[in-house]
């Protein structure tokens, strides 16, 4: 049976994933969300910093990492080195300072390309979506014109999206782009 509202929550969360993945680009400033993947071993459990610290923005271009343990102040700094992800941390003894380096050109258009292609992949995910849709209908025995309505229905749903995902694109690349 042709449930428009189940297509909509599927791309929707197409749409939720592709803005989760840009909040892990960078654009200069403090974002905590570029921690989200990074992984701690804490007390042999591999465990998200924000579970065991809290992240803080003092400053446009810093991040405050300040642990719920100060224990795991080394392994939170472990941590960060070997995610790699361009800054060294600094460690106080009581929290850990991150410092944002300014974004070369260069590193602007890479990331520039890099959320591109993250705006591909979720236009990927919506056809991928539509082409599911597509075949459930075409499975289904309607009537021709029911047929061709719902056909419809789904590539306006997808034209919808994709204007979405296009939308976030150009916002995070003006985001990068802007000194």
């Amino acid at each position: 049976m042709f449930n428009e509202n189940e297509i909509k929550s599927k791309m929707e969360k197409a749409i939720e994933n592709l803005e989760i993945r840009f909040t892990t680009v960078r654009a200069g400033r403090a974002n905590p969300n570029i921690l989200s993947g990074i992984l701690v071993d804490y007390y042999g459990t591999p465990t998200q910093i924000n579970m065991i610290a809290t992240v803080s923005v003092p400053e446009a271009r810093q991040l405050m990492i300040k642990p719920f343990d100060k224990n795991s102040l080394k392994e939170i700094e472990k941590a960060i080195y070997a995610a790699n992800l361009g800054m060294a941390p600094t460690n106080n003894g009581e929290v850990i300072i991150l410092t944002v380096p300014e974004l070369t050109e260069e590193t602007r258009k890479s990331y520039v390309k890099q959320v591109k292609d993250m705006a591909e992949e979720a236009r990927i995910a919506l056809r991928n979506i539509r082409q599911d849709a597509n075949n459930l209908i075409k499975k289904q025995e309607y009537a021709e014109d029911e047929e061709k309505r719902y056909l419809e229905s789904v590539q306006k749903l997808i034209d919808k999206y994709n204007l979405t995902v296009e939308e976030k694109f150009k916002e995070k690349e003006k985001e990068l782009l802007s000194i």
